[in-house]
């Protein structure tokens, strides 16, 4: 029997599609077809018959932001608002995506493209997991209308502190660490808040910004639920090294594989935002083997939420005493974490493997879930 072709569909030129094609040389395979995020994004791609389906990040690509967002001109990338937008375009390109493999001959997908929308939206994915059972920080139900709104509900939850998310946003972008007293507030927050005439914008920062002054903080959450956020309780992290840390677990045909420790200073770790990766031996040998497997498995328990799909990035919290850990995000398109190895295979080697030894099968045509998506949409709420 032949071995069926790979396509995937990326950003012509992209860092991940390069890694990608390397493991795919390595394994001795012809170079993956490529299908174009902007194509899929302006209506269709063409699927070779066979073709085994990858979808990789439509990010970084203007002009992919442009047609997803369904706009006349690029987004600002720095721009924390504008993520709803993106968000529906690309779910219908995923639906797109289906249907053009469910009617090319043979051809399969190696991510199920309801699961990939729902990785995206972070109330779904936390509702999605709670509901199976795995650990995940208590959350807000719902949408949450402003920021009066968000202290009156944080107030009969008794709760001090929460992680206020954009729903559809991505490395950690408008993200705010809000700690809020009766008589004082603080927030960390990934956005700066700029004033124009025109209005308030939100605009990523490298560097994490604080901002003590209520009324700022109030414009700040109003703005960001204009668009919707996921509300979620603050719970404590693990430190080593004097610094907090958080754990991003790469989970491949259901098993546990690559891992980075994320330390930070700051709420929070990712590593863009100049945190560092951390000392994985050291970290295993401070929390003993049965608390390192316990947590690997919640990784495991969390990718299993999405059966269809060949890989997850899973976001692991640990507490303070390494004895409990919860999942804080699934993230669609997590596998780029360059340097890292598993049994001397990087992310990419890691998913041609396991597609090609068989530890993963795609499934057939890819289901039509709408009806599963208007139950789980109408338990979480809508803006």
């Amino acid at each position: 029997m032949s071995t069926p072709p790979l396509a995937v569909v990326a950003v012509p030129g992209s860092r991940r599609l390069r890694l990608f094609t390397e493991a795919v040389r390595a394994a001795g395979l012809p170079d993956p077809v490529l299908l174009p995020w902007p194509e899929l994004a302006a209506g269709h791609v063409r699927v070779p018959p066979g073709a085994l389906v990858r979808v990789d990040s439509p990010g970084e690509d203007p002009e992919t932001a442009r047609l997803l967002s369904g706009l006349d001109q690029a987004p600002d990338p720095y721009r924390v608002e504008g993520r709803a937008a993106f968000h529906a375009g690309l779910r219908a390109a995923l639906d797109r995506l289906a249907e053009t493999v469910a009617e090319t001959p043979g051809a399969r997908l190696l991510q199920d493209p309801d699961d990939l929308a729902v990785m995206c939206d972070k109330r779904r994915c936390h509702a999605r997991l709670a509901a199976a059972g795995v650990p995940v920080p208590p959350a807000l139900d719902g949408p949450v209308g402003d920021y009066a709104e968000l202290r009156a509900r944080m107030a009969e939850r008794g709760w001090a502190r929460v992680f206020v998310k954009p729903v559809h946003g991505s490395s950690a972008s408008g993200v705010v660490a809000l700690a809020a007293r009766p008589d004082r507030v603080h927030a960390v927050t990934s956005a700066h808040l700029v004033r124009t005439p025109a209005g308030v914008e939100l605009y990523n920062s490298l560097r994490i910004c604080t901002y003590t002054d209520e009324a700022d903080v109030a414009v700040l959450v109003d703005t960001l639920c204009a668009e919707g956020v996921h509300v979620e309780r603050w719970l404590p992290k693990a430190g080593l090294h004097n610094r907090t840390i958080d754990l991003r677990v790469l989970v491949v045909a259901g098993r546990a594989t690559h891992v980075v420790v994320r330390a930070s200073k700051s709420p929070m770790t990712n590593l863009h935002l100049g945190n560092a990766r951390g000392d994985l031996a050291a970290l295993r040998d401070r929390m003993g083997e049965a608390a390192w497997q316990r947590a690997m498995r919640t990784a495991e328990a969390a990718a299993a939420c999405f059966p269809r799909t060949l890989h997850a990035g899973v976001d692991l919290l640990v507490s303070p005493d390494w004895r409990s850990n919860a999942v804080c995000e699934v993230n669609a398109f997590g596998d780029l974490l360059p340097g890292i190895l598993h049994e001397g295979r990087d992310t990419y080697a890691e998913q041609v493997d396991a597609v090609y030894s068989g530890r993963f099968t795609p499934a057939g045509p890819p289901g039509r879930t709408t009806g599963g998506r208007a139950a789980e949409e109408a338990a979480v709420g809508t803006d």
